[in-house]
């Protein structure tokens, strides 16, 4: 496939969050302006709407790839286009095949990622120091890909925070997975939506959660819509976990206070 030449309307792959126009980066929020054309995968053209009058608002998922490509060797005659990339590029994005094909005409500006608002939200560290010593970013859709891939409970060993994107397991045999991973019952929360219409955080243990669920399908997995449904998983101790402030008083005498001599 030839790429595109270098010219001066650019293509920005802007990270959006989770679809909050409070947290576009004020960068990002710059190169939207200039946009004649932007790209919008549902329900940002919603969310987004005040930041898109007066511009063309196009859905990108409803082309094949060289239709998309066409279209914006057309839309790129008239100025800059945008796409507003869920999350951001880092992870589990599609987009890659696009901006590898528009070389040096492609600009990617860093967004707040699901997991990092997931975060801030339930206003917990992923990895404390003491509690959790790693964060895993997982999905049950690509685990297996590959010959000797991990399975879902090798990954949630004791110690681990697990944020599973794009959970495709119906929620009982979900938590029997995690349950054997961790050798107990430990935290999880359903952030569902986030910083979208019908926000809602369902926050239980392993043992609790699929009888407080009850028969809410929070993954999409019985409707005839077969795209994921906004719900992040995370899991893991330091979701419940309190540290008092003995950590930051070592970092204090080993590191910080070295800094300032």
């Amino acid at each position: 496939m030839i790429k595109f030449k270098t010219e001066e309307n650019q293509v920005f792959f802007i990270g959006a969050g989770p679809g909050d126009p409070d947290l576009l980066t004020l960068k990002g929020a710059r190169a939207l302006e200039g946009c004649h054309a932007v790209f919008a995968p549902t329900p940002y053209e919603e969310t987004f709407a005040q930041l898109l009058r007066g511009k063309q608002v196009l859905v990108p998922f409803g082309f094949y790839f060289q239709e998309l490509l066409d279209l914006l060797h057309k839309l790129l005659e008239k100025g800059d286009v945008a796409f507003l990339v869920p999350g951001d590029l880092t992870f589990y994005s599609p987009f890659q095949a696009l901006i590898d094909v528009l070389g040096t005409r492609a600009e990617v500006i860093a967004g707040v990622g699901t997991a990092n608002a997931a975060s801030a939200f339930l206003k917990k560290t992923l990895d404390l120091p003491g509690v959790c010593n790693r964060a895993v970013i997982a999905s049950p859709r690509t685990l297996g890909d590959q010959p000797g891939s991990p399975t879902l409970a090798e990954l949630a060993a004791p110690g681990v925070t697990l944020l599973i994107y794009m959970n495709n397991l119906p929620l009982p045999e979900l938590v029997a997975q995690l349950k054997k991973g961790y050798g107990k019952s430990v935290p999880i929360a359903l952030v569902h939506r986030l910083c979208l219409p019908g926000e809602e955080v369902v926050l239980a243990t392993l043992d609790e959660i699929v009888e407080q669920v009850g028969e809410r399908d929070f993954f999409n997995l019985t409707g005839t819509d077969r795209r994921p449904a906004l719900t992040l998983v995370v899991a893991g101790e330091t979701l419940s976990a309190t540290v008092d402030g003995s950590w930051w008083d070592f970092r204090r005498d080993t590191i910080w206070k070295f800094r300032e001599e």
